[in-house]
């Protein structure tokens, strides 16, 4: 008798049972990886396709009705992917897209364009109207209940149109207007400006309340379900106001502040400040900080189990819990897009020069603001 036929007879007699129940894990365990019919077991972050675009790219994608994806670039067309991956369709501008696509309940896509105009694409890629503006439109539009668009844009103007494209009202703000809206409980609108102030308006156009932020405002802000409002700076300010316009909390982050901020169940606040991912509680205090290789200019998206997506330009999606270290996937191109998760599980992040699928380990957080622009639609608002 060998030496490990002896051990086993030893563990079989000082635990009955105990050497069959492991065998049938393991046998068990063994029909699912080999079956042939069985699912493969993906580990969460693993590759499920990638698309070369053929340019480059600095907005994130959006996810339609229908899981159609979709994403603006910097050779001036509106890609359409299916959910696989495989391409739908595309419509030229000619000229450079960084707006991010919003998608509408009919499956219509508005995003702006630095040919100066916003434009509408039908689901099936035709083109049913553009608003010309002043100066290039970067900031993506918002969706408010009545299904008129609202943006921004460089000559200065915040715009609200009708569904059929024509000016429904027009507000001046004090300078720039490059980064995205948010629309409030109450269809308020909010948004920065390059001038340093945040501003409010009322669905009307009237103006509610400005306040004074200390510095330019390149980010989206986050809404919560009271209606208070998050906004970064690039000087480094991380500001909660009320939804009347009252400072509650400021925090110097130490460091430039382009990424927008997003919000867990707990109402933690979670934002990119250089190379650091960093967690907020409630009242603007330091919960922890995740340092990537290098900077994140990209907003972090919440799974439902609590895991914190962010892309970094150091290439890699990494993936954080707690303030520590879960995966990551170095997709061989720096990052400035912000992570989606589709309804089947999908996380989708553009490179600069593509777009990857990868396998989610939770579906999107069911909180109010849980990435970029609300929702996967983005449209600037909690619930869509």
């Amino acid at each position: 008798m060998t030496p490990n036929m002896k051990h086993e007879r030893r563990l079989r007699g000082k635990h009955p049972g105990w050497w069959e129940a492991a065998l049938f894990l393991v046998f068990i365990f063994s029909f699912f990886e080999s079956s042939p019919g069985a699912p493969p077991v993906l580990r969460p972050g693993t590759n499920l396709w990638e698309v070369r675009l053929g340019s480059g790219n600095q907005s994130s994608p959006a996810v339609g009705p229908d899981g159609t994806i979709y994403v603006g670039l910097f050779d001036g067309r509106l890609v359409a992917l299916r959910p696989d991956g495989t391409r739908k369709w595309h419509f030229p501008t000619g000229i450079e897209i960084q707006s991010t696509p919003v998608v509408s309940r009919d499956g219509t896509i508005y995003f702006g364009c630095r040919d100066r105009r916003l434009y509408a694409i039908s689901a099936e890629g035709r083109l049913k109207w553009m608003f010309r503006t002043g100066q290039w439109v970067d900031a993506s539009p918002v969706l408010l209940t009545d299904g008129s668009i609202g943006f921004g844009s460089w000559d200065g103007s915040f715009y609200v149109l009708t569904p059929e494209g024509t000016l429904r009202w027009q507000f001046k703000a004090d300078g720039i207007i490059s980064a995205s809206a948010a629309v409030g409980p109450d269809e308020t609108i909010y948004f920065g400006t390059h001038g340093g102030h945040v501003f409010a308006l009322r669905p009307n156009g009237t103006e509610r309340w400005r306040y004074e932020a200390g510095g330019a405002i390149l980010s989206a802000p986050a809404v919560d379900a009271e209606g208070a409002v998050y906004v970064t700076t690039v000087r480094g300010r991380l500001l909660a106001l009320d939804r009347e316009g009252h400072l509650r909390w400021s925090v110097n982050t130490g460091g430039v502040t382009a990424s927008s901020p997003v919000l867990d169940l707990d109402g933690r606040l979670y934002v990119g400040v250089n190379r650091e991912l960093r967690a907020y509680d409630e009242n603007g205090r330091l919960l922890w900080r995740y340092t990537t290789g290098d900077d994140i200019e990209a907003s972090p998206t919440i799974c439902a189990n609590g895991t914190v997506l962010v892309g970094s330009r150091d290439g890699s999606l990494h993936a954080v819990r707690e303030g520590r270290y879960h995966w990551h996937n170095w997709l061989k191109g720096f990052i400035c897009s912000n992570p989606a998760i589709t309804r089947d599980g999908t996380i989708l992040v553009l490179t600069y020069y593509a777009l990857h699928a990868l396998h989610a380990e939770a579906p999107l957080a069911p909180s109010n603001w849980p990435l970029y622009q609300g929702n996967p639609q983005r449209t600037g608002r909690s619930r869509y």
